[in-house]
């Protein structure tokens, strides 16, 4: 619709132009009427020339049937041009000198017109290679930033696993049992573009299972989370750095653990996710603009843009909680 009326007010424009350029040629007619004869064939044109692009759409030979419109166009344009100042008529000795000038200033315009559809095409094709080339760059860059959080959970589990084997082989191996469990659901998601809120939870319940092998009873976590909220898609492995840094610098260097809280509310533009901990407060979150907050917070720029943000704060009874906002048109199915 916006193509159709910047063609007809051009054109309006084009063909008041041809009207006061014939009065100052010649003086056979008011300027009035140079102006009526021009708008009724220029426009006339117009129409038809985009209802042969409609119909023509996609096929090569749009462009010769177009200009071989041209002479039925300015015939229908002059006919009505006669019509509206009610003089002369097409067996008057006007009538084919009109016709000589519409044709004339008719191909002007349609090749000046059919010039800027191809520059239009061509600029349009840039910006999609352009923005195709963005895309893909976000994309490596935000592999490049997603794969930096698994090896430093693996590391840690690993080394876990170590410690426990001499000194207790079962435990050793059910917490192998875990990570297995935990690697075959995360390298499927952690390589699509998005998942569901529901499903990080699901894959973060069964991290925090096996840091309970490491904590014991340490460590405690509730998860509130509505059914709608759940559904929400959901960048992969956004969720798990959150927790990590709770653990590690809220939970476990507090005497007795702690617990690790995780809610999330649906809001009319966004979706918030809070992951709070009782650990040892701001103090201890030591990473406060460390690596892991960094990484989310890099993420979420090259997904949302502003739209998106990572706040982290002291809770005033004691540990720490980390908001995540994302904007809720973006992460609702």
């Amino acid at each position: 619709m916006k193509k159709i009326l910047f063609y007809l007010g051009s054109g309006l424009i084009f063909n008041t132009a041809i009207g006061y350029v014939t009065s100052l040629l010649e003086r056979t007619a008011s300027l009035w009427e140079n102006i009526v004869f021009a708008q009724c064939v220029g426009l006339t044109c117009i129409v038809i020339g985009l209802s042969v692009k409609r119909l023509f759409r996609g096929k090569k030979d749009h462009l010769i049937v177009f200009f071989l419109s041209l002479p039925i166009s300015i015939g229908l344009g002059t006919t009505l041009a006669f019509y509206v100042i009610k003089r002369g008529g097409w067996n008057s000795p006007e009538a084919l000198h009109s016709v000589v000038i519409g044709l004339f200033f008719a191909i002007i315009g349609a090749t000046l017109f059919n010039l800027h559809g191809r520059l239009e095409v061509e600029v349009n094709e840039r910006k999609l290679l352009k923005s195709e080339s963005e895309r893909r760059e976000i994309e490596v860059h935000l592999r490049l930033l997603q794969a930096q959080v698994e090896p430093h959970f693996l590391f840690n589990t690993l080394a876990n696993v170590s410690s426990l084997i001499d000194g207790d082989p079962q435990l050793a191996k059910k917490l192998l049992e875990r990570l297995n469990d935990w690697l075959r659901v995360a390298l499927a998601r952690a390589r699509s573009h998005s998942t569901t809120l529901g499903d990080e939870l699901d894959m973060l319940e069964n991290y925090l299972e096996i840091m309970k092998i490491r904590f014991g009873e340490r460590l405690h976590w509730q998860v509130e989370v509505p059914e709608e909220a759940r559904r929400s898609v959901f960048p992969p492995m956004l969720l798990q750095p959150l927790v990590e840094n709770a653990l590690r610098h809220g939970i476990e260097p507090k005497v007795g653990g702690g617990r690790i809280s995780i809610r999330a509310y649906l809001e009319t533009t966004a979706l918030r996710i809070e992951v709070s901990d009782s650990g040892v407060g701001l103090d201890g979150h030591v990473s406060v603009n460390g690596t892991g907050l960094a990484n989310i917070r890099a993420r979420l720029a090259a997904l949302f843009g502003d739209a998106g943000g990572l706040e982290l704060k002291g809770n005033t009874e004691g540990g720490a909680t980390a908001t995540l906002t994302l904007p809720r048109s973006e992460t609702s199915l």
